[in-house]
């Protein structure tokens, strides 16, 4: 038989494990609304849906499109995050060390990035081996004037679908592909650019 005393201590308990649970549940929700960088990301399965990254120019948001949605690191070992490349035409140069077709593109790619600074964003994607040739490649190809991403396990790639080294893809300011392919000693890279500029 239960006395109103032992009631009113079964009500007070649940009464306290519910307010914990709501106090847990709070935490979890500050959390997510805090902007971590696994939540801000677009979800993969939807890399339509932007998300929001701030402008360097104005410190303005804005909309990050699904193929900028990647995360990797320099060959010196930096973080470097994709949305960062949000707002302006961007090429990415994929390439590997041991690649004469690669040496062939690296002077004029360097140009590109040196004459389109602050308008478009060139990056360089290196894979297919170690990050101690990646380093030795990006030094004896004087082409350390612009990012240079080590992405030894492929990631990268994979995400752009490529399977051959000295690519380059081109997307203008939305993030849209507009070119895939190979440009002989990167002949034709700043008219593509110019294209996406004018």
């Amino acid at each position: 038989m239960t006395t109103p005393r032992s009631r009113a201590t079964a009500t007070c308990g649940a009464l306290l494990a519910a307010a914990a649970l709501l106090v847990l549940t709070a935490c979890g929700t500050e959390s997510e609304d805090s902007g971590s960088p696994k939540e801000s990301a677009p979800a993969a399965s939807a890399p339509s849906s932007p998300g929001q990254t701030p402008s360097a120019a104005t410190g303005q948001d804005l909309p990050v499109p699904g193929t900028l949605s990647f995360k990797g690191t320099t060959i010196d070992g930096k973080p470097f995050d994709g949305a960062t490349l949000a707002g302006k035409p961007t090429v990415l140069w994929f390439w590997a060390p041991w690649c004469p077709t690669c040496r062939a593109q690296a002077p004029e790619t360097a140009k590109v990035a040196k004459d389109f600074a602050g308008k478009a964003n060139i990056v360089g994607v290196a894979g297919l081996d170690k990050k101690d040739a990646m380093r030795d490649f990006v030094a004896s190809t004087k082409t350390d004037g612009f990012p240079q991403l080590a992405d030894e396990k492929g990631d990268v790639w994979k995400k752009f679908k490529i399977t051959q080294q000295s690519v380059y893809v081109i997307l203008d300011k939305e993030g849209k592909e507009t070119f895939t392919g190979v440009l002989p000693a990167g002949k034709g890279l700043a008219d593509k650019l110019d294209g996406l500029l004018g």
